[in-house]
């Protein structure tokens, strides 16, 4: 099935979200703000609460939630992922406010040309043996960037990250609702980020509209409401990074015609392909591909995929364009191509690709007394 393409607006995107946070905190932006937060900014809340919902995209919000339940009652607006829409580019967007050519997070899987090789970006790990590439993080090492939450301390503000991955590691979003709770009746101003890995762990797994992704979605929100009654002088903005759609996956090696004209395996995400082409078979790549796959993905060379900025604008990394493969194909339907069959077989729904239901995310914005 063959969807609306919808390209990433990095004027209204969650890389502007960022930007207005800095904005609020008088910091230098790096591109432009997000006019649909902007408003609420202009006033002086104690706590200004960022819940990022890992997957919770638009179409989740419109399909899943009741019409009359917390989250649609005070839905904002809506606005852009970024390309690809995909955790490891969005995420990192909205902790710098930089877009994704600009910080070099491109996906789950990413190639380092300073070493040659392909990496799982969280795992640090070889994508295809799951060894661990090097003791340090390689795209920390490689790919840095400044984190908002840092400049608002280093500034003298308080900023505060409420995530797994980062002390004192909340093991639950109960846990994490406790932590902002604790954090909010702190004296001063401050920023509250938190990241939850729901509903995108059950979608992935089980569906966009199944019960099991029902009942995640319902949880989370009955749980944001309790804590926004517990709260006062607090903006509440909930959001995510991409959306999901359901998919059909296939296994890139069940198609030699076009493996045989790869230098290595496919990177960044399975509905957004980084693909490395061997110079003398690019016209057999290309027949091949396109007559597999020519309705449900856009097989763009690197030279159009830079022109239109699919990755943002802005002051490129260093490394991105040699991070960057011969061709990119981009989903623009139900199909994942995955780069071993054991995905195929794990994963139901996916992101990263150029449909509206990865793309659009909502703003939904609750202000306490």
């Amino acid at each position: 099935m063959k969807a609306n393409i919808v390209y990433p607006d990095y004027s209204n995107s969650i890389t502007n979200l960022a930007n207005s946070i800095l904005q609020k905190w008088g910091l230098p932006i790096n591109g432009g703000t997000l006019e649909l937060l902007d408003p609420y900014l202009v006033r002086d809340y104690k706590n200004i609460v960022v819940f990022l919902l890992d997957g919770l995209g638009k179409c989740i919000i419109e399909r899943i939630c009741e019409k009359n339940g917390f989250l649609n009652s005070h839905l904002a607006g809506t606005f852009s992922s970024t390309f690809p829409s995909t955790t490891v580019a969005a995420t990192a967007s909205v902790d710098s406010g930089l877009a994704p050519c600009e910080h070099g997070w491109l996906g789950w899987t990413c190639y380092f040309p300073q070493i040659d090789r392909n990496v799982s970006v969280y795992r640090n790990t070889d994508p295809e043996t799951g060894e661990m590439v090097a003791e340090e993080s390689v795209v920390w090492t490689y790919c840095r960037y400044p984190r908002v939450i840092d400049k608002i301390n280093a500034a003298g503000g308080k900023g505060y990250y409420v995530t797994p991955f980062i002390p004192p590691y909340p093991e639950s979003f109960e846990a994490s609702c406790e932590l902002i709770k604790a954090y909010c009746q702190e004296p001063g101003q401050k920023y509250i980020y938190c990241y939850c890995d729901e509903p995108d762990n059950t979608i992935h797994l089980t569906g966009c509209y199944s019960s099991e992704a029902k009942q995640v979605v319902s949880a989370l929100e009955r749980r944001i409401e309790t804590l926004a009654a517990e709260l006062k002088d607090t903006l509440i903005i909930v959001t995510a990074d991409h959306g999901m759609m359901d998919v059909e996956g296939v296994c890139i090696k069940d198609y030699p015609a076009i493996t045989d004209c790869l230098k290595r395996i496919p990177t960044i995400e399975p509905t957004a392909l980084n693909l490395f082409v061997k110079e003398d078979k690019r016209d057999e790549f290309e027949k091949a591909f396109t007559g597999e796959f020519g309705q449900k993905f856009l097989l763009l060379p690197k030279a159009k995929v830079l022109e239109m900025k699919l990755f943002g604008c802005g002051n490129e990394h260093k490394d991105f364009r040699s991070m960057l493969g011969d061709y990119l194909a981009v989903a623009v339907a139900d199909v994942s191509i995955f780069n071993s069959q054991a995905d195929v077989e794990k994963f139901v729904a996916g992101h990263a690709g150029l449909t509206e239901d990865e793309m659009a995310i909502s703003m939904i914005v609750f202000e306490t007394n």
